[in-house]
This record gives C-alpha cells, structure tokens and sequence, in this order.
C-alpha cells in the first residue's frame, strides 16, 4: 500500500506530465523546457521515499539520472544535432542499467522465457523489422541505432523473463513500463528517421512518461509482496 508522502509525488508527476504534454500539443515550448527535467527528479524522488526490501534500487536510479540526462539533450536536438547522438547515448545506458536491475531479480521460479519462448522470436523480430524499415533513412546513425534498438529489446525480455520472479502486479507493471519504453522509442524514431506524423511528440512523451512510472511503480510493488 502507498504511503500519503508516495500519493502526492505520484500526483505531482501526472501534473508535471500533463503540463508537459499541453506544453508540446499547443507549442508553448518554454513550459515544456521548463517542466521536462521535473519529471525524472520527481520519480527519483519517489523511489527515495519507498523502503527498500528489494536489492537493485541504485541500478534503478541510476537508469533513471541518465533518462535525466537524454530528456535534457533531447531538449536541444533541433539547436545542435549532436545533441541527439548525446540523448541516444544516455537512454542506451539507461536501458543498460535496467537489464542488469532485472537480471539482479533471482527467484527459484522458471523464466517466462522458457515457459513461452514465443518472446524470443517475436522481441527481437520486432526490432529486425523496424531497423529494416527504418535503415535507408539512417544515414550515418546506422549502427548507433541498430544497437540502441537491440538494447532496448533485449531490457523487454528481460522484463519478460523475470515476470514469473516476482509478484503478479510487480510482474505486470514492469513489462508495461518496458513495452511502453519500446513503444515511445519506436514512435520517436518513425517521426524522425521515417515520417513524421501529427501529434507525435505528444504520443512520444505519453509512452515515455508512461514506461518510466510502471518502472519505477514495478520497484515499489515488488517491495510491498
């Protein structure tokens, strides 16, 4: 059960969010520079306020002060390009620290992975079919690109390996939170490699904000089984 001080940092994030996401879809970029690097901090922030009875929680921060680091670049892309290759850079050691946080989770219990080793060909098809897609369009982030998109791949079958390893709501809120991360980074790379399309920043951000919180809501799960 959630603590009243964990209840208001959640709400705060959803209205950080919110503003956020009407800063982008009504194009007033000061608000959204202003709130974007809140949003992070905010979850840290809830992470320091849940007892931690689970190993790993320093992987999860760290994960976290790099997407910190890649939401603060991205801000800056259209000003500088070498901005991208900064936040493609931070988010790929995000998803790292998240792979080795899931891999840290040992349980007696099988993995998914044996039990439906469907995902193992369909995760990694996914991301063979959209690099494929996508690699005409590349140019010279061909290869930096292709290995953010097998990192990222591999963090969902991680969440989907452990999803047996822990407790039902921990297990559900971790794969959502690491299908909505490879949701969000696929819409962010079909509107910038392939074809942009109308309110694509907003679906970006919502994915994202998304992925991030069933993460971090996962961790408090686990620790209230």
């Amino acid at each position: 059960m959630l603590q009243p001080v964990q209840n208001k940092i959640i709400i705060t994030f959803w209205v950080l969010a919110f503003l956020d996401l009407l800063g982008i879809a009504a194009g007033i970029e000061i608000l959204h520079f202003t709130v974007k690097p809140l949003l992070i901090p905010v979850l840290i922030l809830l992470l320091l306020k849940t007892r931690s009875t689970v190993p790993g929680k320093k992987l999860l921060m760290t994960g976290l002060f790099f997407s910190w680091m890649g939401d603060v670049f991205l801000l800056f892309e259209n000003k500088q390009p070498l901005f991208f290759i900064f936040g493609l850079a931070s988010f790929l050691i995000t998803h790292i620290f998240y792979i080795f946080y899931f891999l840290r989770i040992r349980s007696a219990n099988a993995s998914l992975l044996k039990k439906q080793p469907l995902f193992i060909v369909l995760v990694p098809g996914y991301g063979i079919m959209l690099a494929w897609l996508l690699f005409p369009h590349l140019g010279d982030l061909k290869l930096p690109v292709i290995v953010y998109a097998a990192v990222i791949c591999t963090m969902l079958l991680c969440s989907l390996h452990i999803f047996l390893k822990v407790n039902k709501k921990a297990a559900v809120l971790y794969v959502l939170g690491a299908a909505a991360f490879v949701v969000s980074d696929s819409l962010l790379a079909f509107n910038k490699f392939y074809e942009s399309f109308a309110y694509a920043g907003v679906f970006i951000m919502l994915t994202y904000c998304a992925a991030q919180y069933f993460i971090v809501r996962g961790y408090i799960q686990q620790n209230n089984q």
